[in-house]
């Protein structure tokens, strides 16, 4: 299922002609002593405006979380708990569709340890971290902390609510290397020709300058007011149903007729009613409040959570086959005894049990819309109140009608009479809760590389689920509380054809796109299917199906065998600028034929935690100063484009090219203007040949 909200950040790239290394976090490190054998080692990161740090607790799949290694802790001290962190701030990310964790502007960490060797004096931790504005930098820290191991005053930590702890057991590490495998340090200039098989000086600059400055761009959003639509929009479907639809002539021509010549107090009541109708939804949304006022982060927790998403695939199985009638899901019959007894109260509070009444009565018909509702919203930013405003809309739908017909009773003549139709709704919709229940399996199936419901079998069940609503509406297939059909509407022959030409649709994404040797991506599915390179029969990891190298040495060799420029292109798993890049810039056609035809591409993923072999686990020397070693691919990577290229954020492209190891224009960053970006990558050809 589409995500009910996309909470798209405001991005503004303003690129220098001078690349240059960012630093954007300022660290201060303390020591609070709580006895002779235990210390509070705190962390204090001062954040420049508009860059914000990740929490350690930022969901898998999203932007790098904050790590910390506790380098010396074996045979001299041991954590005592998880490493506490200050309250962050969450964010939906559209790209990577879940609700990120971060810091603005500052943000503190604390790690207790108790000392096993009582001769230690400093304890060593590094710190590896991605912080992000416009564009991500992948930085690591080491510090080194002393001790006081003489001091006799004793600090507090601060309190639970002033620190958050969560489980840290998902958070990936690097693997550690001590002193006793730690390789021997040589010469940048040796490790550059090693590694990467070119040389600082080796690199020339650009033969031709183009400067090339992104526009501001802003997307607003419209949160609240869509999830009210949305959950309108699912209120009228539950008015549709058998459950609703026949209550509206009868509620209505009650309070018409109860109050006898007095017209206006018959449609005062109503009016009442169907407010009481909107209160009711409200009121169910006021627990979510409460736990979220609890713990901000719990509804998101909920949502990002693989197994929950298991859950909502088996419920909304459960809740497809009550709409198809195989069973009827119901609150318990106390419930409904209870607030039939208070509509015989009379007056306001008669009215609102009769309003209860009805949210109880059509709880089989409206439970699985409902559901739905929870689901989305859940899985959107905002918590609680996007909640709250998809319920307000569902019950806004619901109470409209008994007002307006208790306003205007004529319109009553106006009604369809109820009969089968109101079933076939509640069926249609239950092959929709089918094909919805499979798009929440695929999101843990992504996330977790189950390799279940890669993009072969997700089309053929959604094509199996949709041709068999086109049966359906043909009157090809029944179902238990089916009425005997004895011919085809035409609404029905309409919304059959248009089933089957959907189900046709479905079919169209298995051609295969001979260029990129891949199934062709349908738009309509665009966030509901998995990506088309999530496939058993053509795999493909590359942005796009293009054809990439994710190592540079083989990838210049292989330029410089086919005459081409190079596109090197620095980028990370968790970086949103980059997949906003490769999604909607990338995609574009005049885009795709240059880096298909033209270029070739190699891309380095910054924030790759694959171990590099033994010997290439080199310690270098920072351009900024200190050491630091090469542990993983992502490491290296990082440590070539501040090397050579002064830069340390992502995206960032450089065209080079391979024969003379020349710069052929001003490396870019960040672009999301199509146009100005095919000009950019035009000029480093035209500088190339």
């Amino acid at each position: 299922m589409k995500k009910l909200l996309q909470l798209i950040a405001l991005f503004v790239t303003i690129w220098s002609t001078n690349a240059q290394l960012l630093d954007p976090v300022k660290w201060k490190t303390s020591v609070e002593k709580k006895s002779e054998t235990e210390f509070v080692l705190v962390f204090d990161a001062s954040i420049e405006p508009e860059w914000h740090l990740f929490s350690q607790f930022t969901p898998d799949g999203a932007s790098l979380p904050t790590i910390f290694q506790f380098k010396n802790a074996k045979g001299n001290y041991e954590l005592v708990g998880k490493t506490k962190e200050s309250p962050y701030k969450k964010v939906y990310s559209d790209i990577f569709e879940v609700d990120e964790y971060l810091f603005e502007n500052k943000a503190q960490f604390r790690q207790t340890i108790k000392l096993t060797n009582l001769k230690t004096t400093t304890a060593k931790v590094y710190v590896e971290y991605q912080v992000c504005k416009e564009a991500c930098i992948q930085q690591d820290k080491t510090f080194d902390f002393k001790l006081p191991v003489t001091a006799t005053t004793s600090e507090t930590i601060p309190t639970s609510t002033e620190i958050t702890e969560k489980d840290t057991s998902t958070i990936i590490a690097v693997p550690l290397i001590t002193e006793e495998n730690k390789p021997d340090r040589i010469k940048n200039e040796d490790v550059n020709q090693e590694l990467y098989g070119l040389k600082l000086f080796d690199i020339k600059q650009p033969s031709s300058k183009t400067d090339i400055t992104s526009e501001e761009k802003v997307t607003e959003k419209s949160s609240l007011w869509r999830i009210f639509g949305l959950g309108f929009f699912g209120g009228l479907l539950a008015l549709l149903t058998p459950c609703v639809f026949p209550m509206i002539p009868l509620t209505v021509s009650f309070f018409t007729k109860s109050n006898g010549a007095k017209k206006s107090g018959g449609i005062g009541k109503a009016l009442l009613y169907g407010f009481f109708i909107l209160a009711v939804y409200l009121l169910l949304s006021i627990p979510f409040h409460l736990l979220d006022s609890v713990n901000p982060d719990i509804l998101n927790e909920i949502s990002t959570n693989v197994w929950l998403n298991v859950i909502f695939f088996v419920i909304f199985i459960f809740f497809a086959f009550s709409f198809f009638g195989f069973y009827e899901l119901t609150l318990p019959s106390s419930w409904m005894n209870k607030t039939t007894q208070g509509e015989n109260i009379g007056g306001i509070v008669g009215i609102f049990f009769m309003a209860l009444t009805l949210a109880l009565v059509s709880f089989s018909c409206t439970g699985p819309i409902l559901g739905s509702l929870l689901a989305g919203s859940l899985t959107a930013d905002g918590g609680a109140w996007q909640l709250t405003a998809g319920m307000a809309g569902f019950g806004f739908a619901l109470g409209l009608p008994f007002a307006l017909f208790a306003m205007f009773p004529s319109m009553l003549n106006s009604l369809p009479k109820s009969g089968g139709w109101l079933n076939t709704t509640k069926v249609v919709l239950g092959f929709l809760e089918l094909a919805l229940a499979f798009k929440f399996l695929s999101n843990a199936d992504l996330v977790m590389h189950w390799g279940l419901l890669k993009i072969e079998p997700f089309l053929i069940l959604w094509i199996i689920i949709f041709a068999s609503l086109a049966l359906y509406l043909f009157g090809k297939i029944k179902f238990p509380h089916d009425s005997p059909l004895q011919k085809l509407s035409s609404f029905r022959i309409i919304f059959a054809v248009l089933t089957a030409v959907f189900a046709g649709y479905l079919i169209s994404g298995f051609r295969v796109n001979q260029e990129t040797k891949t199934f062709t991506p349908l738009s309509l599915l665009s966030g509901l299917a998995p990506p088309v390179g999530y496939s058993i029969l053509y795999p493909n990891e590359c942005p796009n199906n293009l054809n990439c190298f994710k190592d540079l040495k083989s990838g210049l060799a292989y330029a410089k065998e086919n005459n081409k420029p190079v596109l090197i292109d620095f980028s990370g798993y968790a970086c949103v600028n980059c997949r906003k890049m490769e999604e909607h810039v990338w995609s574009k056609p005049e885009i795709d034929k240059i880096l298909r035809n033209d270029l070739v591409l190699i891309s380095l993923y910054v924030d790759d935690k694959k171990q590099l072999p033994t010997e290439e686990q080199l310690e270098v020397t920072r351009i900024d100063g200190g050491t630091r070693v090469l542990e993983n691919f992502g490491h290296k990577w990082a440590h070539f484009q501040t090397q050579f290229f002064k830069s340390n954020s992502q995206p960032f492209y450089v065209l080079f090219n391979p024969k003379t190891n020349q710069i052929l224009n001003t490396p870019a960053a960040y672009m999301p203007d199509a146009n100005e970006y095919k000009s950019w990558l035009e000029n480093g050809i035209k500088n190339y040949k």
